[in-house]
């Protein structure tokens, strides 16, 4: 069955060897599919690779590759983590160097384009480098507040693949979330996407005071015809390492995340993803292991399936995690992917993993929750402080119990 689905759709996407098979990606539907080597010969796609003779441990190239195109917003969202300012911080990479950075990761084999900010809106060359991206076979994806949009962007349907909205919570609900009142920019901003024939989502930023209101936002969503809703964690990184010991969710709101996501989406028929650093939160309700690799839930893959930029155009991981020292700009990016010692606080963490997570049937899974977590509490290879198996054997709770 899978096999005459990707006959039909293959001439949509793309493929990309890899030491276990190869990947393919699609765009309608979105999906990222990993097949062995058989699978990969029989629709012709390697014959055979080389990468084959290999056991490598991460890919060959990212799947995804997160750019943070300008440091300047005007929004002040209290929790930013770029801390983006109206100014920016001045150090901000040029137009030429995104477009190398584009060149070079297409030539990687790089499938999707997450671009942002910032406010994203405000770079003047974002839709020529979208453009670009698209015309070597990338799919660029946007993220914005919603300020700045405008009819030349609107009129860009068939540049990007999908355009997510930062909206954390429905009415007051938003200021209390991002310390500005942004509702009615967002919303407008999703409106005016969607009667332009994007697809349009939502990004979503669950903090302590907003997990009671998730409902009322997964409400408005579906209301307002948004199908698909991306709930990240909040990251002690930029404003938000200031605001972390506030906005991070409680130990009771860790353990009722699942099983209220779960609910939300049969309620509503709204796709509720969660971001990769929740990975904890969902392994801690001991799911069937093979049904979270099945269905491609997973941890951490910083460096691997994944890499940032930030608006230097400086090499991480992760567009949570700083810049990595010695990894230069991502515009060169294919003469460190292999370096020995690139990327080693989570490419080698299931090597190196201490307990509790050495010992954890989850390990391979949660690949040790968030990086970023991890080192605010002082180590980036550490297990993440907020899992709650690391919190029950370590005896420490990190953070409040509830938001009482």
């Amino acid at each position: 069955m899978l096999r005459g689905v990707l006959d039909r759709l293959l001439p949509r996407g793309r493929a990309r060897a890899e030491s276990f098979g190869g990947i393919i990606a699609m765009e309608r539907p979105s999906a990222l599919v990993f097949v062995d080597r058989a699978f990969m010969r029989s629709l012709g796609l390697a014959t055979p690779a080389p990468v084959w003779a290999t056991d490598r441990r991460y890919l060959t190239a990212p799947v995804e590759a997160h750019l943070t195109l300008t440091s300047r917003c005007p929004a002040r969202c209290r929790g930013c983590y770029v801390d983006a300012t109206p100014s920016g911080r001045g150090d901000d990479a040029t137009e030429v160097l995104w477009e190398r950075a584009v060149d070079e990761l297409a030539r990687m084999g790089v499938f999707h384009l997450a671009l942002g900010g910032g406010e994203a809106t405000g770079a003047p060359f974002l839709l020529k480098l979208a453009r670009r991206a698209r015309a070597r076979g990338m799919v660029p994806n946007l993220t914005t507040s919603g300020l700045g949009l405008g009819e030349e962007l609107l009129g860009a349907r068939a540049v990007f693949g999908q355009v997510n909205v930062s909206l954390d919570g429905v009415g007051e609900d938003y200021a209390l979330a991002r310390g500005w009142d942004g509702f009615e920019v967002a919303a407008g901003a999703i409106r005016a996407l969607q009667a332009s024939g994007f697809r349009v989502g939502i990004n979503l930023v669950l903090t302590r005071r907003t997990f009671p209101r998730l409902e009322r936002t997964v409400r408005w969503a579906r209301q307002n015809g948004v199908r698909e809703v991306e709930i990240l964690r909040f990251k002690p990184i930029g404003r938000g390492a200031r605001e972390f010991s506030d906005q991070t969710l409680t130990v009771d709101q860790r353990r009722e995340l699942l099983p209220a996501v779960l609910r939300l989406a049969r309620r509503y028929r709204v796709r509720l993803r969660l971001d990769c650093s929740m990975a904890p939160f969902v392994c801690a309700h001991r799911p069937d292991p093979a049904v979270l690799t099945f269905l491609g839930i997973a941890g951490c893959f910083a460096g691997d399936h994944l890499v940032a930029a930030d608006s230097a155009g400086r090499v991480s991981g992760c567009s949570f995690l700083p810049a990595e020292e010695g990894l230069g700009s991502i515009d060169e990016l294919s003469r460190q992917w292999d370096r020995v010692g690139a990327f080693v606080a989570t490419r080698a963490y299931l090597e190196r993993a201490g307990e509790p997570c050495r010992s954890c049937r989850y390990l391979p899974i949660c690949r040790g929750g968030c990086r970023a977590v991890a080192l605010h509490e002082g180590d980036a290879a550490a297990p993440d402080p907020e899992c709650p198996r690391v919190a029950t054997c370590t005896g420490s709770q990190s953070g409040p119990r509830s938001n009482s």
